[in-house]
């Protein structure tokens, strides 16, 4: 057990409410980020040792008040989670320069500016950055110019966080999902398209929230406390296949 606090964006639901959940049952507190209240709100519910705080993460002043009010709450940082994002897809000619700031201003500019706010907190902990991009950042597909443009910059971000912080005992690591079995994927995603999914990744499934949680606590922990600057793709093996054509597999 431990008495540690993480500070946990994107936590209202998916894969940040089930990282604070498996933060908590291993003694971490928690405070949970947000910028859509009542979700935030019913997220926190029944849970113990957690604060909520409404944010949007792309607000540098919010985000300065967001670590501010976490320290003011729990007294220290020992890690960060940078889950929060925009999931918009489009094709290129569809995609409006404005819907190409808003990804970037969720998914970019929210890891850069809590990042740089929570340093001074890490740098007391020698705590550890974890960013949630994604395997469209390492693989390119269709209608993902902006949000697999963002992630892929999210991975390099990383990089830099990892070089210059780690002077000063902070990790950064990121963490790259392939398809995630989330109530939202599952509402949007075809059956020919779960099938094709299936035929694509070596484990034939989708991953779940709770095996995302599972990497994430790891590169947070004492455990993974000489790893800095790495991309873990928790994808069932999708990134290894590269171009490869399931059909050729037999």
């Amino acid at each position: 057990m431990t008495s540690k606090t993480a500070v946990v964006t994107g936590a209202a639901r998916g894969i940040g409410l089930a990282t604070t959940k498996l933060l908590l049952e291993r003694g971490w507190k928690v405070a949970m980020i947000d910028r859509d209240g009542p979700a935030l709100a019913e997220a926190l519910q029944g849970l113990d040792g957690v604060h909520g705080i409404d944010c949007d993460v792309s607000d540098p002043e919010a985000v300065e008040g967001m670590i501010a009010e976490t320290l003011r709450e729990f007294g220290q940082i020992d890690a960060l989670v940078n889950n929060a994002g925009v999931a918009d897809f489009g094709p290129i000619e569809e995609t409006s320069f404005a819907r190409w700031k808003t990804v970037m201003e969720t998914n970019l500019d929210g890891p850069f500016l809590c990042v740089q706010a929570a340093t001074p907190a890490l740098k007391a902990t020698k705590g550890a950055v974890v960013n949630i991009a994604s395997i469209s950042g390492l693989r390119a597909s269709t209608l993902r110019v902006a949000y697999g443009t963002s992630k892929a910059a999210v991975i390099q971000l990383t990089l830099q966080q990892a070089v210059e912080l780690g002077e000063h005992g902070i990790r950064a690591n990121c963490v790259c999902p392939g398809p995630v079995r989330t109530k939202l994927a599952m509402a949007v995603h075809s059956q020919e398209i779960i099938d094709a999914y299936h035929d694509a990744i070596p484990l034939n499934r989708y991953g779940s929230e709770q095996e995302i949680a599972e990497a994430i606590l790891f590169l947070c922990s004492e455990r993974a406390s000489f790893i800095t600057g790495q991309v873990l793709a928790a994808d069932g093996g999708f990134e290894a296949t590269g171009i490869g054509l399931p059909a050729l597999r037999g």
